[in-house]
């Protein structure tokens, strides 16, 4: 009867590491679980099972499921401990239903051991110490109660029921909402219905999340396609644009020209929020007027929010929707929200959940739209449907196998204003690279070709997209190394994005190479990159600074007469581009503030972006 199997599973489980210096690692078992014992074995095809190790039963001390926000390095995912005499063993299963399976019966044959720890603790030891509660002994007290008859005292209900559906879910997940449709790609994603709520049961990859819908079925979705519900998560609100800048919303406002059009944004002081609104209530020839409002808070505990002190609300949302029915002591009544993000899906890390290597057949070359440093780009579509750009690499052109490794780290470079790599084609020569499709082409043709035909404000607008795109950069410590608008490209309604960063690494090509071996383009260069080849963040905010001379000089070249020589020797000499004629005295200030001498004097991107939004249309 001891002998009756129970449970049966190929699983991975982790070292104990038994010994501090013992390095983790991962081995595929097959466990079996029987009345007396759970045992695993090496596994082979063909061969007799190896017995590795054995637990009894009675030895148990604890069986948990294990919560934690690091990236799971195995191909399991589903992580639970058992916890044995004074050793730990960690378990992953492939899915949810494998875990919950396994604990529950682990639990159920152990619930009535005498040697059950009061508490346990619910995250790892890594690195020496536990996660969950900082503690730096292994068999320190557990920081939670154990309680051996959760999830042992009835069997896992099955998944449908939507009164069950909290039932089936632990604690720390998440409930969402979805703030866009997503139709799932592959058997491993779910499709999300804008408005619909979900539980974020697994967040620790960062753009692709676990959810699980209300009929218990699960996959994994985009995490920017979803918001995590609750009252005070401006997200969830149509009127809220975030982080735009003051003359996007005036720009935005006038397009929409209603009166009372109105929405919420990110203020310019961190954490506060300014309602913007379009008025002609306040001139005689009916002409528009922007009013901006910021929300003041109280200083009570906890604080509380008003535009007018007659009326304090407890949170932003309560205050916009009584404004929204009640000037209130504003102009007018916040009648028509404006929305600029939700119109379209942002873009996905990858073109599906897991997916970087693309199979040639998958793609559809349409024409050749450009040719650049790497090879030709072609217009196409994966799978018939995706409209997608494809750089193919001419032999030669690239250091094929140093970027492939990297391929994948800079796919989960995922931003708005990213150009986004969506995977590699290299089944066959000349490997492939496909990306995001931006329908107007790279910035500085673009700017050549409409020359005459921007405002001031659009210009302003496209620098800062370029500065957002390269904030996002700066914040996870990437170099770009060849910032130009030759680099950025346009898509609809003007929007610019980044692309090729980091990638001028592996570029084989004179033209961008020094005497010394080194890769850079000499007129967008900071003087440590030519004179030492020391590239840095502050180097790509010197680039910057060039590539907003770009814009606003509508795609000239810069030191258009010079060779790379003179470039040089002026820089050292002190000597910096001109003003354009279209730049203000105030944007002006600002790209030369990129061209100190001193980088450790040069603006971040993040300080820079704020500055940018600082200008409004009478410093323009």
């Amino acid at each position: 009867m001891n002998n009756c199997v129970l449970l049966e599973e190929q699983l991975i489980k982790k070292s104990q590491q038994k010994r501090r210096t013992s390095p983790s690692n991962f081995k595929v078992r097959f466990f079996v679980l029987t009345k007396s014992k759970l045992a695993y074995f090496e596994h082979r095809h063909g061969k007799k099972r190896i017995l590795k190790g054995s637990i009894e039963l009675s030895r148990i001390k604890c069986v948990e499921i294990v919560k934690s926000d690091i990236t799971i390095p195995c191909n399991y995912k589903y992580p639970f401990q058992v916890l044995h005499d004074n050793y730990l063993l960690y378990v992953f299963a492939p899915d949810r239903e494998s875990r919950q399976r396994w604990v529950f019966t682990l639990k159920e044959e152990t619930r009535n051991n005498n040697n059950l720890v009061p508490k346990y603790h619910p995250n790892f030891w890594i690195d020496g110490r536990w996660r969950c509660c900082g503690q730096t002994e292994k068999l320190a007290a557990g920081c939670l109660e154990y309680d051996p008859t959760k999830n042992a005292s009835k069997k896992p209900l099955p998944p449908t029921p939507e009164d069950n559906w909290q039932l089936l879910l632990d604690p720390q997940d998440v409930l969402v909402m979805a703030i866009y449709d997503y139709r799932a790609q592959n058997p491993q994603e779910l499709t999300l219905q804008r408005g619909e709520e979900y539980y974020a049961i697994d967040k620790s990859e960062d753009h692709w999340w676990l959810v699980q819908d209300k009929n218990g079925h699960e996959g994994y979705v985009p995490s920017s396609y979803v918001v995590q519900k609750s009252p005070d998560n401006l997200q969830m609100n149509e009127w809220y644009n975030k982080s735009i800048s003051r003359s996007k919303a005036e720009t935005l406002l006038r397009d929409e020209g209603k009166e009372g059009a109105f929405m919420v944004r990110d203020s310019r002081q961190p954490g506060m929020y300014t309602v913007s609104v379009f008025t002609k209530a306040l001139s005689n020839d009916n002409s528009p007027v922007i009013k901006h409002y910021h929300i003041k808070e109280t200083n009570d505990n906890p604080k509380r929010y008003y535009l007018a002190e007659k009326h304090v609300f407890d949170s932003i949302p309560e205050l916009v929707n009584y404004h929204q029915h009640n000037a209130g002591g504003l102009v007018t009544r916040l009648r028509y929200a404006v929305c600029s993000w939700r119109e379209k899906a942002p873009i996905t890390a990858g073109l599906s959940y897991g997916k970087w290597v693309i199979n040639p057949w998958e793609l559809t070359l349409v024409q050749e739209i450009g040719s650049g440093q790497f090879g030709v780009v072609h217009l196409g579509y994966w799978l018939e449907k995706t409209k997608v750009a494809i750089k193919t690499i001419r032999e030669g052109a690239m250091s094929e196998e140093d970027f492939i490794e990297e391929a994948q780290v800079m796919m989960k470079l995922s931003h708005p204003k990213l150009v986004q790599l969506y995977g590699v084609c290299f089944e066959q020569a000349p490997i492939c690279l496909v990306f995001e499709f931006m329908e107007h082409g790279c910035l500085s043709d673009y700017l050549r070709n409409q020359r005459g035909t921007f405002s001031k404000e659009t210009l302003l607008g496209m620098c800062q997209d370029v500065c957002e795109g390269m904030a996002y950069l700066e914040q996870d410590s990437v170099i770009h190394r060849d910032l130009a608008a030759r680099n950025c490209l346009v898509g609809e309604s003007q929007v610019v994005k980044v692309s090729d960063f980091g990638m001028s690494r592996y570029v084989l090509d004179d033209q961008y190479t020094s005497s010394t071996g080194t890769k850079f383009p000499v007129k967008w260069s900071a003087p440590e990159v030519f004179s030492y080849s020391n590239y840095s963040t502050k180097s790509d905010v010197w680039s910057f600074g060039v590539l907003m001379w770009e814009v606003f000089s509508e795609g000239k070249i810069p030191y258009e007469n010079r060779t790379n020589a003179e470039v040089v020797e002026e820089i050292n000499a002190g000597l910096r581009l001109y003003k354009p004629k279209l730049a203000s005295k105030a944007i002006y200030e600002l790209m030369s503030s990129c061209w100190n001498a001193r980088k450790e004097d040069r603006p971040s991107f993040s300080i820079l972006l704020y500055q940018l939004g600082e200008i409004s249309e009478f410093d323009l």
